[in-house]
């Protein structure tokens, strides 16, 4: 018999902003455990689009996540020697735990100087429903979509 499932730690929100989806950002964002490495990306970036935007950085930010976060994917199910893309819609934790993946994902991916740049530029793109994560969370939809003759073999 297998062991209860590990209970999750509670996060402490970040120190500029106080708030904990921040956090899940910047550890999302960290690579071999530097932090304040991550954390001076972060608020450079949000820097950068405050200055570009005119607006507070921080809320660009949270309308891009929003733009980017995807309501259904499709999850692959295996019925009588067949493997159906079936519908299914997402868990909330899931849902922005993919899109902090997908906008660091493609902001890795554009070309700029620095990743604080890069990151800037992939949220400006993701806010004005532009850019990579916003293209991949249309895929995502429009692939659910094409699939959705199969959604009654949800369990």
């Amino acid at each position: 018999m297998r062991k209860a499932r590990a209970k999750k730690l509670p996060l402490a929100p970040d120190p500029k902003f106080n708030d904990v989806l921040v956090s899940r950002f910047i550890n999302n964002l960290m690579w071999q455990g530097k932090k304040d490495a991550s954390l001076t990306i972060f608020y450079d970036a949000i820097d950068k689009v405050s200055k570009i935007t005119g607006d507070n950085g921080y809320e660009v930010w949270r309308k891009a996540l929003a733009n980017v976060t995807p309501g259904v994917e499709v999850r692959s199910r295996r019925i009588g020697g067949a493997t159906f893309q079936i519908p299914t819609e997402v868990r909330a934790d899931r849902k922005t735990s993919l899109s902090i993946k997908w906008l660091i994902r493609f902001a890795r991916e554009r070309n700029g100087r620095s990743m604080a740049d890069k990151l800037s530029n992939e949220i400006l793109a993701a806010s004005k429903g532009e850019g990579g994560a916003y293209k991949k969370k249309e895929d995502t939809h429009r692939m659910a979509e094409a699939n959705k003759a199969f959604a009654h073999f949800r369990i």
